[in-house]
């Protein structure tokens, strides 16, 4: 099985990455990507695919990192961290641009002081997703797409953006349940990432029946969203060693069996990264 997004240079699992790694190989969870989010998470992620064999790394900025870069211009410069960014897409265990996105949502938990989203931050964000989608191409590498709340503008860019060369080499993680992204997805080629809320998100679950089976992956988005039981259990953090209890749901879901779906899942993500 392949987990194609789980965040191991996230400080919750600073001290034991080994042992994560280890528990997921037990269940049969033998490849993983770690995508960065920023500067510092992306040279971890690059670490530790240095590091393990089977772990692979993601490297960008995540749309709401993008407003580092909004409120300090003066000590944020865009094309340094581009330029950073780019430094890392010649490593072969960079396997994608990642993870890249627009991003409307209000969060409330964020180390940004007055988070607002104006339309000067989402016109900066299109501006790096833009740069990063081209990186992605230029370099030959997989594109892992983040997007919320921002269905129109985030499908304008790519629209505006698109190269055959992404096709099936793209992925639209953790996607919400929005029929215009799927039918964006199987026109274009594009993956979708299922997580452990489809175990218990009424509305994912309806969405996941119509996602073609070739344009389906797996991902934890480790250590975020922890799969029933699990959830209510509160043990956490989420692991890839959760990808079973992901797939169990969708299998049950889809109506198909268990090896079929981790069989054609783990053959799609290959077919994505690697």
């Amino acid at each position: 099985m392949f987990d194609t997004h789980c965040h191991l240079n996230f400080s919750r699992f600073s001290s034991r990455v080994q042992d994560v790694i280890d528990e997921a190989q037990k269940v049969g969870v033998t490849e993983i990507v770690v995508p960065g989010t920023d500067i510092k998470t992306s040279i971890k992620a690059l670490e530790l695919a240095k590091q393990y064999e089977h772990v692979y790394a993601a490297v960008g900025i995540h749309p709401h990192h993008v407003y580092e870069c909004n409120v300090n211009r003066v000590t944020c410069n865009v094309q340094d961290i581009i330029k950073e960014i780019e430094s890392m897409l010649s490593h072969p265990k960079v396997v994608a641009v990642g993870e890249v996105g627009l991003d409307r949502h209000y969060y409330q938990e964020t180390k940004y002081a007055d988070y607002t989203v104006s339309q000067e931050f989402i016109d900066l964000q299109k501006k790096l997703l833009t740069v990063q989608i081209k990186l992605a191409i230029q370099y030959k590498k997989s594109l892992v797409l983040h997007n919320r709340e921002a269905k129109k503008e985030f499908l304008e860019v790519m629209t505006g953006n698109w190269n055959e060369s992404l096709a099936y080499k793209t992925v639209f993680h953790c996607c919400e349940a929005d029929q215009d992204l799927l039918s964006f997805a199987k026109e274009h080629q594009i993956f979708i990432g299922v997580d452990g809320d489809v175990t218990y998100d009424l509305k994912k679950q309806e969405f996941v029946k119509t996602i073609p089976l070739e344009l389906l992956v797996l991902e934890t988005d480790s250590p975020y969203l922890l799969p029933e039981p699990l959830r209510s259990q509160k043990k956490f953090p989420n692991e890839p060693k959760n990808i079973p209890l992901i797939a169990q749901c969708i299998s049950e879901i889809k109506g198909v069996s268990i090896n079929q779906l981790i069989d054609t899942a783990t053959a799609n993500a290959k077919r994505l990264f690697l």
